[in-house]
């Protein structure tokens, strides 16, 4: 979700101001998408990288999803929205950690669409917390790696029974994945604009979708 920061340079506004847009944008998509019969959205909202952005950046953008994710469980659940969480949640403030499981406790018993928010998460990381895991098992249970499966090595991952991506949209003009989801994007269709994501409402969705619809995917095949 790419352009918050300069969306609100272009509006000499703060960075802040342009991250609170990006949340009405994510509440937009999300409903749209619930609405059109996906089933399952993936949003890349707080990366490892994000980490190295300065403390004052870091510590807002943690405060609004702490904010944001006590608002909209009951929001979440009429909508019939399954809330979930892949990346390394371990690792932020007990407040937000605590927030995040009530999200996931509140909705758990929804059956529609899940939205998942990808948080302190790295693709590079994921692959190799689900090769530790592996490893892990061999030692406890003489489990031989040399046997072990594509589908099977999905399992560890942190989606576990997500399916992989069928689009990916970037936002702002970006044309790299910029460590989201590398394993499960293997074959992927990639949409790419330059709207920012503050700006990207239900009429660029329904774009993205549109020119989908009009690709053939082959699988190598």
């Amino acid at each position: 979700m790419d352009g918050n920061r300069r969306w609100a340079e272009k509006k000499n506004l703060p960075g802040i101001v342009g991250h609170h847009a990006g949340v009405k944008s994510v509440d937009l998509i999300t409903e749209a998408c619930a609405r059109a019969g996906v089933k399952a959205l993936t949003l890349y909202t707080f990366s490892t990288e994000n980490w190295k952005r300065p403390k004052e950046e870091v510590d807002l953008l943690l405060n609004l999803l702490r904010q944001n994710l006590r608002d909209k469980a009951e929001k979440l659940c009429a909508n019939n929205i399954i809330f979930n969480v892949i990346g390394r949640i371990e690792e932020f403030p007990p407040k937000l950690k605590e927030e995040i499981e009530k999200a996931i406790e509140t909705t758990s018993k929804n059956t529609g669409m899940v939205l998942t928010l990808a948080l302190n998460y790295g693709g590079r990381r994921e692959i190799l917390d689900a090769v530790v895991k592996v490893c892990a098992r061999s030692r406890e249970e003489g489990f031989d790696i040399s046997s072990l499966k594509e589908e099977d090595f999905a399992e560890y991952l942190y989606t576990g029974a997500l399916p992989d991506p069928d689009l990916i949209i970037r936002t702002s003009g970006e044309k790299r994945l910029s460590n989201f989801l590398l394993w499960q994007a293997a074959y992927s269709e990639i949409y790419v604009t330059d709207t920012l994501w503050p700006d990207f409402n239900e009429k660029e969705l329904e774009k993205a979708f549109n020119e989908y619809s009009e690709r053939s995917r082959r699988f190598g095949k």
